[in-house]
């Protein structure tokens, strides 16, 4: 891994504003984020990772081999939360469970930006089309996650139909939300997308530090819970992305020949949301603690996936 390409995302805004909302709750300082800032930005979050990869999705020139890619991305979205939500349930609960898995099928936008820049320091590119992959991955983990946690939480009295779950999980308001933006982002033209780009485009990264500050604090708060698991957590978020990234490698070679689109898929497979699934989970599975999901996801998967995750990845994918 490249030295100065570490640094760069170790001092990445995201990473180093969720580092201060922990230090601002573990130093007693007052700053908070107003509950109603906080879920406007939620959905603000959701809104616009939603339109962008329905536009990607919309520039995307289909064809047999994306047909294929977009098929295992989903089934990657859908299929990692199913078994990490059982390994998960037995220890954490039902809803931190959901959210856990919920966020472990999901994406990290920052780790595939990441591993962009590093396949472009080997002279390498991944296909457009990818972009539009990561992003319809987002929707199913959610969804899967919600219906995980509806099927198996207990508070109903008798047993809702199947039916009944899906349609709820459906309409569940972020899961809502961010499939029924990529199908507008789809639809819309490029000269009517270019009307609201200020507001899903430039704002967004600015938003995007404000909603980790408050995830920061939110976790600060209960950073404890964190720890009270002792390995487990930790062991978790470096042993299933290191498990899904290399199961990635390997399949992925059925799809692709393109070795910077193998890498991208094992990236994807193996990184976790804080971002998108944490901006879900707190409208959708409010009770999951966030002091356990989001500090698993961006203070232990992330960093290991950008150092040693990475250069293992590309080199199962036929990269040296």
């Amino acid at each position: 891994m490249d030295l100065h390409l570490l640094t760069e995302n170790l001092s990445n805004p995201a990473l180093l504003f969720f580092i201060l909302g922990v230090l601002a709750v573990r130093l007693g300082s007052d700053i908070e984020i107003p509950p109603s800032s906080s879920k406007f930005i939620s959905l603000y979050l959701l809104f616009a990772i939603g339109f962008k990869g329905g536009q990607e999705l919309a520039h995307s020139h289909f064809g047999i081999d994306v047909l294929w890619s977009l098929v295992f991305g989903i089934g990657l979205a859908a299929l990692i939360p199913l078994y990490c939500f059982f390994i998960l349930r037995k220890k954490l609960g039902t809803d931190n469970a959901g959210a856990i898995a919920a966020a472990y099928g999901s994406v990290s936008a920052v780790t595939f930006v990441t591993g962009l820049s590093y396949l472009e320091s080997r002279g390498l590119q991944s296909s457009g089309h990818m972009v539009a992959i990561m992003a319809l991955m987002e929707a199913p983990s959610i969804l899967v996650g919600v219906i995980l946690v509806r099927l198996y939480s207990g508070k109903n009295n008798g047993s809702p139909s199947f039916s009944h779950i899906i349609r709820h999980s459906f309409t569940n308001g972020s899961v809502f939300l961010i499939m029924g933006s990529i199908v507008i982002g789809f639809m819309s033209s490029d000269i009517q997308a270019l009307g609201i780009k200020p507001f899903t485009t430039d704002l967004f990264k600015g938003f995007l530090a404000i909603f980790l500050l408050d995830m920061g604090i939110s976790c600060g708060k209960k950073l404890n819970d964190f720890f009270r698991y002792g390995w487990f957590t930790l062991a978790f978020a470096i042993v299933i992305p290191l498990i899904n990234g290399c199961a990635a490698a390997f399949i992925s070679c059925f799809i692709t020949e393109n070795i910077a689109d193998r890498l991208m898929f094992s990236l994807l497979a193996a990184s976790a949301s804080y971002i998108a699934v944490p901006a879900a989970m707190k409208i959708a599975i409010p009770k999951a603690n966030t002091g356990i999901y989001v500090p698993m996801a961006l203070a232990v998967t992330f960093p290991f996936n950008i150092t040693l995750g990475m250069p293992l990845y590309f080199y199962l994918c036929g990269g040296f």
